[in-house]
């Protein structure tokens, strides 16, 4: 058994993940993500924004499983993108991107996007290129970044390192009275 340092640092090494997404329509722009935080199932979590690693040997599990295995108030950590507007009829995205190594020891990338304008597809491939470019050039995986995406993912694929990558989006357009819209997407992980 390791030192008390060793055990709290292994403590916070996250053994999961689960992916959740929500919208959120109010008058006031804090409830609208109130209440899209309710949607994703996560409004009773104290949510912290961490940046974009995935723990080697991390275990995606469903939604329901995940959110059965927190209690509320609990501090969560969370890989979120999130998007509001007050704008009629605007579109508004957020995606997460998940890129995993076909090494269960390496660390994967999780990436978080959201925009104005765009398609549900787009702002998902989007989310998935960023995290598994972000993953290949860990890897040293060699790619032209003005490629195609379609095209840099055959290269992930056939190159055998990259063994999974998909993205979780919300998307929403601004309601059409005027009143707060929030799109959130959001990877969860737990210890």
């Amino acid at each position: 058994m390791g030192s008390g340092e060793d055990l709290l640092a292994n403590s916070f090494i996250p053994t999961k993940v689960f992916f959740t997404r929500g919208v959120g329509i109010h008058r006031q722009k804090l409830q609208s993500y109130e209440m899209a935080l309710r949607k994703a199932g996560v409004a009773h979590l104290n949510l912290v924004q961490v940046s974009s690693i995935l723990p080697p040997r991390a275990v995606i599990v469903a939604r329901s499983r995940g959110l059965n295995a927190l209690s509320p108030g609990q501090i969560t950590f969370v890989v979120q993108a999130r998007a509001d507007t007050n704008e009629p009829n605007r579109l508004c995205a957020a995606s997460v991107g998940l890129a995993r190594p076909s090494d269960p020891g390496q660390y994967g990338y999780l990436s978080e996007h959201h925009s104005f304008g765009e398609t549900k597809e787009r702002v998902s491939d989007y989310a998935e290129d960023l995290a598994a470019s972000m993953l290949a050039t860990t890897l040293g995986i060699q790619f032209d970044p003005d490629q195609d995406y379609d095209e840099r993912k055959e290269i992930f694929r056939m190159s055998g390192r990259i063994v999974n990558t998909r993205s979780i989006t919300q998307t929403a357009r601004g309601n059409k009275n005027g009143l707060w819209t929030t799109v959130v997407a959001m990877a969860v992980l737990l210890p």
